[in-house]
């Protein structure tokens, strides 16, 4: 059974690395946003991925050690431990949704220690949580009802906050 993951490239090989991967045969997709780039001569539509050193692949599990020989992969992206599983309905409501507009910006969340949020996804959906540490890719969530501590390594948009 073949799954999606989102795998970590070197710097600037989003598109060298999805190349090698449909080379080989592995399903990949590297999201490019169509952006407006001004130069003092001229402006040109441009694209450029819209997730820096990410590119996702549709892989089964014999083929992971074969993706990570790829040049230019680094790893997987983990979590829990394992690589992060996205769901087929996931990639294509995403794919739907990049092929449908141009200029998508991305945001980094702002999350704050002493925040509460509301997971929005997941095992814990509709759980209220705290949090309790901020780090660059590590946050510390304690859930309430649980009295349970949770750390999420690069948290992305797992809940919404609460000020």
């Amino acid at each position: 059974m073949k799954n999606w993951y989102a795998i970590y490239t070197k710097p600037r090989w989003e598109k060298k690395v999805h190349t090698s991967l449909q080379q080989k045969g592995i399903e990949s997709y590297c999201p490019m946003n169509r952006v407006m780039r001004q130069w003092s001569d001229r402006k040109k539509k441009v694209e450029l991925p819209l997730f820096p050193s990410y590119v996702f692949v549709n892989i089964g599990a014999g083929e992971q050690t074969e993706l990570r020989m790829t040049p230019g992969v680094v790893n997987f992206v983990y979590w829990l431990g394992k690589p992060a599983v996205i769901s087929d309905r996931e990639m294509e409501n995403f794919q739907n949704f990049v092929a449908g507009h141009e200029d998508i910006k991305v945001e980094a969340l702002d999350y704050r220690e002493g925040d509460s949020l509301a997971i929005d996804s997941g095992v814990f959906k509709g759980q209220k949580a705290i949090i309790t540490k901020v780090n660059k890719h590590r946050l510390e969530l304690v859930l309430e009802t649980l009295q349970a501590k949770l750390v999420v390594t690069n948290p992305g948009s797992i809940a919404s906050t609460t000020r």
